[in-house]
């Protein structure tokens, strides 16, 4: 009998879960498997079933994964009406063919980026997932939480780190955020299975991949 799949929440987004015939995910070695899209049968992950629950519950979602890193003044709080971003970058080369990927959500609306931005290196890509995503916005009035993978992007645009390279690029950016009354830059371990995060990688490598053919 095939897999039956059914939409649910792990932690700040929505997924597909394998269910048995009475709608409970199917647990192996104590993990649930996800997918993102429920089409998506490469990009399959397996979970902790705890933090599954249904769309109906009105329970707070848990936190998003804590980075080893000190956490921003106000910790990792997601305010109700966040526009929620997930940014990565991502070179073949460095330098190379590059692309980014980025993730919106806010509340039921969802908006997906994939751009190749030509020869760059990885830093570089990380940086301009993070314009984009500014960029694409429609009212910065709203709380923003952007997540990312890179530290270099964090440092310099969360922490206050002195740019040594990429400058004009790096104050350009700073520009945009300052438009923002409410944002914030959040750090998460990049390829541990959080679902936004490995969409905006898949996103950064399928647009190189279509930049060089593959």
């Amino acid at each position: 009998m095939a897999d039956r799949w059914e939409r649910m929440k792990f932690k700040n987004n929505k997924v597909w879960v394998a269910v048995d015939a009475d709608g409970r995910p199917v647990i192996a070695d104590g993990r649930a498997r996800i997918r993102y899209r429920r089409e998506d049968e490469e990009r399959e992950y397996r979970v902790n079933p705890a933090n599954l629950r249904s769309l109906d519950d009105p329970a707070p979602e848990p936190a998003p994964p804590r980075s080893r890193q000190k956490a921003p003044a106000g910790g990792n709080h997601i305010p109700e009406n966040a526009v929620v971003i997930y940014t990565d970058g991502a070179s073949s080369g460095n330098p190379g063919p590059s692309g980014i990927g980025v993730v919106l959500r806010w509340g039921e609306h969802e908006r997906e980026i994939s751009r190749h931005i030509g020869q760059a290196t990885n830093n570089i890509a990380e940086l301009e997932a993070i314009r984009a995503a500014l960029e694409a916005v429609k009212n910065p009035k709203l709380p923003v939480r952007i997540y990312t993978d890179s530290s270099y992007a964090y440092g310099l645009l969360e922490l206050g780190w002195k740019a040594k390279k990429n400058t004009r690029q790096v104050e350009e950016i700073r520009s945009l955020l300052a438009a923002f009354p409410d944002v914030k830059i959040l750090k998460v371990k990049g390829h541990a299975g959080d679902p936004g995060n490995e969409r905006a990688d898949h996103l950064a490598t399928a647009a190189i991949r279509r930049s060089v053919g593959g």
